[in-house]
C-alpha cells in the first residue's frame, strides 16, 4: 500500500502503514491470562471497526513520542514534517486492511464487537495462502532484482513516481482477482453441495473451505437433520467427493457430561465461535476417575491435511465438575491419545 503510492502522502508514512496493519494483533497479550484467554480475546476488539481507529491512534502516538524524543530530526534536517492528520487516517486504512485479509479465511472475524459478537467470514483463501504470498512479494521485491539484472538501480527519492509504484499496484489488483475468482469457485462448490441428498435427508446447512494454491479443490461441510457429512469438492466439474473418502459424524443427544462441558468456561467460548462444533466424551481411570470431553470445529478437519482440528477440552470429575480445561491438544490428561 505504501509502494503503491500512500508513502508520498506523509513523512513516516510507510512506518504508520506497517505498524497500524500489524496492531491488531496486538490481541496476542490475551495469552498471558492462558490459553483460553488468548483463544476468547483472539480477532476480538482490535479486530473491529471500533478498534481500528483506536489502535490507529496508539500507532500514531507512538510514532509522534518518537519523533518528539529524536528532537524531530527530519524538520530541522529540511525535510518535510509529519502530517499527523493525513497518519491518522492512513492508520486506519491499514487497519481495515487486516480486517478485510482476516475476513477472507475461514476463521473470520467479528468486526461490530461489542455491539455484536457474530463471527463473519467470506471462505475463499486459505489461513496461511502461499499465492498471495507470492503476489505480494513480488510487487515488493521484483522492481529491485530487474533493476540488478538489467544494472540501473538507482534512487528515484527525487523523482515523481515512488520507485516500485506500478509492480505494487499490480500486485493489489491481481490480489483482487485471485479474490474475485476464488469467490466463484467458492460459490460453484456450495451449489454443487446445496444440489445433493445425504443419507436420503436434504441438507440444512453447507459451507465449503479452501485449500491452499489449488482454487478448485474444496472442503465441503453438510448438515442435515441427524448429521454431518463431511467432504471433498472439485469446482471445477462441480463434483461432489470425487475420490470418495467422505466421512459422517452422526449428531447424538447431549448427555449430562456434554451439557456440564458446554458450561464449562472453554465450552462458551468454544461454542461462540465454532461453526460446526462436536464432541466426544471419554471415560478416564488414571490418575483419578472422570470423563474428558474433546470439542472440535468440522471446518477445520480437512480429510486431506494431516493434523487435529483446532479444538480444545474439558476434564470433568465424576459429579461433572470441571477439573482442568485448555484450549489446543497439548497436555491432553489421563490415559487419552
Amino acid at each position: 500500500m505504501a509502494r503503491a503510492g500512500l508513502n508520498r502522502k506523509s513523512a513516516l508514512a510507510t512506518a504508520t502503514l506497517v505498524l497500524a496493519a500489524e496492531a491488531p494483533d496486538l490481541d496476542v497479550l490475551a495469552n498471558l491470562g492462558g490459553r483460553i484467554s488468548g483463544f476468547e480475546h483472539h480477532r476480538g476488539i482490535t479486530h473491529t471497526f471500533l478498534g481500528v481507529p483506536l489502535m490507529a491512534g496508539v500507532v500514531v502516538l507512538v510514532l509522534y513520542i518518537g519523533f518528539r524524543c529524536l528532537g524531530g530530526r527530519g524538520a530541522s534536517a529540511g525535510k518535510p514534517s509529519p502530517r499527523w492528520g493525513t497518519l491518522y487516517w492512513l492508520a486506519c486504512l491499514a487497519g481495515l486492511s487486516h480486517i478485510l485479509l482476516d475476513f477472507t479465511n475461514s476463521y473470520g472475524v467479528r468486526p461490530f464487537e461489542p455491539f455484536s459478537y457474530r463471527w463473519y467470514s467470506w471462505d475463499i483463501v486459505f489461513i496461511a495462502e502461499p499465492v498471495l504470498w507470492v503476489l505480494l512479494l513480488g510487487g515488493i521485491s521484483l522492481p529491485s532484482l530487474l533493476g540488478l539484472v538489467k544494472g540501473k538501480v538507482r534512487s528515484n527519492r527525487q523523482g515523481k513516481v515512488p520507485r516500485g509504484r506500478a509492480a505494487a499496484l499490480v500486485a493489489l489488483v491481481l490480489v483482487f482477482v485471485f479474490w474475485g475468482f476464488r469467490d466463484y469457485q467458492h460459490r460453484r462448490a456450495i451449489t454443487a453441495l446445496q444440489t445433493l441428498t445425504y443419507g436420503g435427508e436434504t441438507p440444512v446447512r453447507v459451507s465449503a473451505y479452501p485449500y491452499y494454491v489449488n482454487p478448485f479443490r474444496w472442503y465441503g461441510v453438510v448438515e442435515t437433520r441427524s448429521s454431518y457429512h463431511c467432504l471433498e469438492i472439485n469446482s471445477r466439474i462441480s463434483e461432489v467427493d470425487p475420490e470418495d473418502r467422505g466421512r459422517v459424524h452422526l449428531k447424538l443427544e447431549p448427555s449430562p457430561v456434554i451439557l456440564a462441558a458446554e458450561h464449562s468456561r472453554l465450552g462458551r467460548v468454544f461454542l461462540d465461535w465454532a461453526q460446526y462444533p462436536v464432541a466426544e466424551t471419554e471415560r478416564l481411570d488414571e490418575p483419578s476417575p472422570g470423563f474428558l470431553v474433546r470439542f472440535f470445529d468440522l471446518r477445520f478437519q480437512y480429510p486431506l491435511i494431516s493434523r487435529r482440528p483446532l479444538g480444545g477440552w474439558v476434564r470433568l470429575s465424576p459429579n461433572l465438575h470441571v477439573s482442568a480445561e485448555s484450549f489446543g491438544w497439548s497436555r491432553l490428561p489421563g490415559n487419552s491419545r
